[in-house]
């Protein structure tokens, strides 16, 4: 019972269910208490016990139902399988090993003379019809050729593949293990002399594999499609974003919001004791139990203020625009860590765009942003402007973050007011999408804007963006 919860919750961290030892330990217990008869109770069980939020406990069932509502293989070889046939799979299941065999689809009386007659004259199919493999194919005894189906995916390793091209060899390794060579040997063997029982050995062999074939698919889906979608998200984030195809940008945003909620619960503000503010319920009430619910003691609880400022100033000409978007869409999905934040988007001049994240979504701001500020690029024009709007509102507790190529079409870089940035500041950060190897190559400004930087790194994937943030957040906490 605990092997088959483990692997459940493999599944579950395949696609991105947070299960920690603790929520393990619950579910055991929960497993313990309720059992498998009642599979619904069990569904609800699990589904308390692992799931915390409305989206997690979607999975938690979709998946549950995936896993534990497995149903017999049919090995009659029919395509369609009625309702009585489910409810003889069911009796089936339930009845266990000591079951009798099924009669639909087992082998007619013809039949059974045919693949005797041929047993008397060819040692493979004698030995063939010997096996328990064979006797149950030829009863269609679906619980245990099923449960021998399960025994050798489970010998295989079935659950750990991950590529669709995985599929064959894990097929053959489970017809082997079921004993898969003795139909072959025995089809081999009536070839050679066109015995009549040939056609029926056949059929069986093609039963069994087609069979073994959907089992095989049907682990691929389950096992399969969450690591399938981690593999891809590790690809995107490791991409270029300039690179990234356009249908694949919702699947990207997703992604940043997915990287600033665990950002977000890393370095959200820790709660510590007090005398006064918000009561704490949980140790309330823990605190209570030795006194039979009165509660004597209480416990106060008060989120400390974060005073930290970031100024995001964001290149939103053609060349950088991409990066600017989902810097800005990353910092923004962190309002809750980062309260004081305040964006400027610049080309050829600077302006503020907080106000417009306050009245529109963030995609729609950042397109707005693109659509007023887009155009040449003047670094020197847009320093400037910045510092006619905000250097005087810098301190030691802001944190400027820069995104740009520092090519500045041979301009003015003003290389003062960056000067004064990084005195008045608590640090300057500059996110280059280029590669270090073009720093200061053509019009780029780069290497004479690094003095006046605390932290400057290359930064065009999503990976390189979440570590950038990352750090920024520690150096705010």
């Amino acid at each position: 019972m605990q092997a088959s919860l483990i692997t459940f919750i493999r599944i579950l961290r395949s696609h991105d269910v947070r299960v920690s030892p603790a929520e393990t330990l619950d579910a055991v217990a929960a497993l313990q208490l309720l059992g498998y008869a009642d599979r619904d109770r069990l569904r609800t069980g699990l589904t308390a016990s692992l799931a915390k939020t409305s989206r997690e406990q979607h999975i938690v069932e979709t998946c549950f139902d995936r896993y534990f509502g497995q149903r017999d293989a049919d090995f009659s070889g029919k395509d369609d399988n009625d309702d009585a046939d489910d409810t003889d799979s069911a009796g089936s299941a339930a009845a266990g090993p000591e079951s009798p065999p099924q009669d639909s689809g087992a082998a007619d009386d013809g039949e059974r003379e045919l693949l005797e007659s041929a047993a008397e004259t060819h040692d493979s199919v004698r030995e063939l019809l010997q096996s328990a493999l064979m006797q149950g194919l030829m009863n269609n005894e679906r619980a245990q050729l099923s449960a021998a189906l399960r025994r050798a995916g489970s010998a295989s390793g079935v659950a750990d593949i991950q590529m669709f091209t995985q599929k064959g060899l894990y097929v053959r390794s489970i017809l082997q293990a079921m004993g898969e060579e003795q139909l072959r040997s025995a089809v081999i063997d009536l070839e050679r002399d066109e015995h009549p029982a040939l056609d029926s050995i056949r059929r069986y062999r093609d039963i069994l594999r087609s069979q073994v074939r959907d089992y095989v698919d049907g682990q691929y889906l389950l096992h399969a499609e969450g690591r399938n979608s981690q593999f891809m998200d590790d690809i995107l984030s490791k991409t270029r974003l300039s690179h990234i195809e356009r249908h694949y940008m919702d699947r990207v945003q997703r992604l940043v919001e997915k990287m600033a909620r665990r950002l977000a619960s890393r370095h959200s503000s820790r709660r510590r004791p007090v005398r006064r503010g918000q009561l704490d319920m949980r140790k309330t009430l823990r605190a209570g139990v030795p006194t039979d619910g009165i509660l004597f003691r209480t416990h106060w609880r008060r989120r400390r203020r974060d005073k930290a400022q970031v100024l995001a100033l964001c290149d939103v000409s053609g060349s950088v625009a991409a990066y600017a978007k989902f810097l800005l869409i990353f910092l923004y999905s962190l309002q809750d860590i980062l309260p004081r934040m305040r964006s400027f988007a610049f080309s050829h001049h600077l302006g503020e765009i907080s106000e417009l994240f306050e009245t529109h979504p963030v995609e729609r701001a950042v397109e707005l942003a693109n659509w007023q500020y887009g155009g040449a690029t003047d670094y020197g024009g847009s320093l400037r402007d910045f510092a006619r709007l905000a250097l005087n509102d810098i301190n030691r507790q802001t944190s400027v973050i820069i995104l740009g190529d520092a090519r500045n079409n041979r301009g003015d870089p003003e290389l003062e007011i960056m000067q004064s940035l990084y005195q008045r500041s608590k640090q300057v950060i500059w996110l280059n999408p280029e590669s270090r190897q073009a720093w200061g190559t053509g019009d780029s400004e780069m290497l004479r804007y690094l003095s006046a930087c605390h932290f400057a790194a290359e930064c065009n994937s999503l990976r390189q963006l979440e570590r950038v943030i990352d750090q920024l957040l520690r150096s705010t906490r």
